[in-house]
């Protein structure tokens, strides 16, 4: 199955399975780049949320026109935070922010739930390193990619340059089919 990018600077199509890496500045406007990548061509998607809460996540959504009616979210955050959580039709959570299994379970109960093209948005890398460690988040992220594989889904990983040593990147770069590079200045170039 192909599905259309939709990333400025990269192939119009890419085959299902594949996962992407976002490598941006700390500051980067990320928001344009993932939205676009969600809203194209797509049945279902989820957004997994380390950093804003679920609310936040659907105003993005709703700011840059995106399909809420095709959106999952999984928000890792709220707890954290200390507010509250209630479940709905396409909410969901995970116990606390380092619970990088129920991440990951989520992910496979999402993509054997819905049917046709779907995408994935784990937004982001950084964080779930944050409150985890970065080789467990590695491996959710290598777990992650292979239910992409199975599923013939796609999906996009955000990954601060800022915050992780440049060999850390350099090993997560290897872990995906491509590269989107992100600049401060709002350039974009993708490597697949």
């Amino acid at each position: 199955m192909e599905y259309t990018l939709a990333i400025e600077n990269g192939p119009e199509t890419i085959p299902g399975g594949t996962g992407l890496l976002l490598v941006h500045p700390s500051i980067g406007e990320t928001d344009r780049i993932d939205t676009d990548f969600l809203k194209a061509d797509t049945d279902a998607f989820l957004v997994v949320s380390t950093r804003t809460t679920a609310r936040e996540v659907e105003q993005k959504l709703e700011y840059y026109d995106v399909d809420e009616s095709k959106a999952t979210i999984l928000d890792t955050i709220s707890v954290e935070r200390g507010y509250s959580r209630r479940s709905g039709d396409d909410v969901y959570y995970v116990a606390s922010p380092d619970d990088l299994d129920g991440v990951v379970d989520s992910i496979e109960r999402f993509l054997t739930a819905h049917d046709g093209k779907r995408r994935v948005s784990v937004d982001s890398l950084t964080e779930m390193a944050y409150y985890a460690d970065e080789e467990a988040t590695y491996e959710a992220a290598a777990a992650i990619l292979e239910l992409l594989a199975e599923h013939d889904a796609v999906g996009l990983f955000h990954l601060s340059r800022e915050v992780h040593e440049e060999e850390r990147i350099d090993r997560f770069r290897e872990l995906f089919d491509g590269v989107v590079d992100l600049q401060a200045d709002g350039s974009v170039s993708v490597e697949i």
